[in-house]
């Protein structure tokens, strides 16, 4: 799955726990009639893809949905639900780099000649 948008907001990277483990958090607004502000996750490694971006980027992020079952001290079970990243791509860099090879102008192109009626009609059938 994947997440369109510009970055809102960028989170510092956070540990948890004794083994270190790391999460940063960055919110992507989509581009819609109803725009929607989506928090996605970096865990571990993955926390220093976001090094390179910033707020009012256009990005793409391959994302995986994941879910967590939780029972509570009362005996009541929860179910969480988290959004977590795993590539992120800057859409500008595309959008620039797209334009391919220039045309040249119709006019440096040679007229072709010699044409008879019988080599007008090339095709096979």
């Amino acid at each position: 799955m994947e997440v369109q948008g510009k970055i809102k907001m960028i989170g510092q990277t956070q540990t948890f726990g004794s083994n270190g483990f790391r999460k940063r958090e960055v919110v992507v607004t989509t581009e819609e009639q109803y725009p929607q502000h989506i928090l996605v996750e970096f865990v571990q490694d993955k926390c220093d893809l976001l090094n390179n971006y910033a707020v009012g980027q256009p990005v793409k992020i391959g994302v995986n949905l994941r879910g967590r079952e939780w029972v509570n001290p009362q005996g009541e079970t929860k179910y969480f639900n988290s959004i977590q990243g795993w590539r992120i791509e800057n859409l500008a860099a595309q959008s620039q780099g797209q334009g391919g090879a220039p045309v040249p102008p119709a006019d440096q192109f040679e007229p072709a000649n010699n044409l008879n009626d019988e080599d007008y009609d090339d095709l096979p059938f």
